[in-house]
């Protein structure tokens, strides 16, 4: 029986570690890269290595940055005084699709699930609480998403945000419990930005 070559191999095994990939797409898309001009294929993995490269977290509010600091962040036509709390970067793409919302974000990186040993240190919690009195925000949105460990996490960040004299409210629920904010479409999001109620 004919053995793949190692490389082919490597190629594969590092594909099928994608979310979402099995073995069997892994193997779909390595047969590709080796179909496609290696022109294009070369510019796959430089693209891949200018990701890893260039792009990091902001050092204000943790969304993706090739900078310093996020676009947002540096955005002067933002409302300084409205921070959202997200947990993951994708669900600030997810919101800025919505087109509602032009205040500020601050992005988690996670969300508090003690079973997983994920606490709040793991988190930008302390960022975030250094961050709070340093601005002139007038509200926080808690917009983590509607789960078990996603409303733990912003009852957790609404309770330490107590003592500032903040608005502090959450998504409309709208977003159906249990659902993801990447994959909600941009109408319901945009009427649970909308329609956001008090924490306090």
């Amino acid at each position: 029986m004919a053995q793949i070559t190692q490389s082919l191999s490597l190629l594969i095994e590092q594909l099928a570690k994608l979310p979402g990939v099995g073995k069997k797409s892994a193997e779909r898309m390595a047969y590709h890269l080796l179909r496609v001009n290696k022109k294009e294929a070369l510019a796959l993995a430089s693209a891949i290595v200018d990701v890893r490269e260039n792009v990091h977290y902001c050092k204000h509010c943790y969304y993706l940055a090739e900078e310093e600091t996020c676009e947002i962040c540096q955005d002067p036509t933002r409302d300084q005084t409205l921070l959202c709390i997200v947990e993951q970067p994708r669900d600030v793409i997810a919101l800025e699709q919505s087109g509602v919302y032009r205040g500020l974000y601050h992005v988690l990186l996670g969300r508090i699930a003690p079973l997983e040993g994920v606490g709040p240190e793991q988190l930008t919690v302390d960022s975030l609480l250094e961050r709070i009195p340093q601005g002139n925000f007038e509200e926080v949105i808690m917009a983590t998403n509607p789960t078990v460990e996603g409303d733990g996490t912003s009852l957790y960040i609404s309770n330490m945000l107590a003592k500032y004299p903040i608005k502090i409210s959450r998504l409309a629920r709208g977003v159906t419990t249990g659902s993801v904010l990447e994959f909600t479409n941009k109408e319901i999001l945009a009427d649970a930005l909308s329609g956001r109620q008090d924490l306090h």
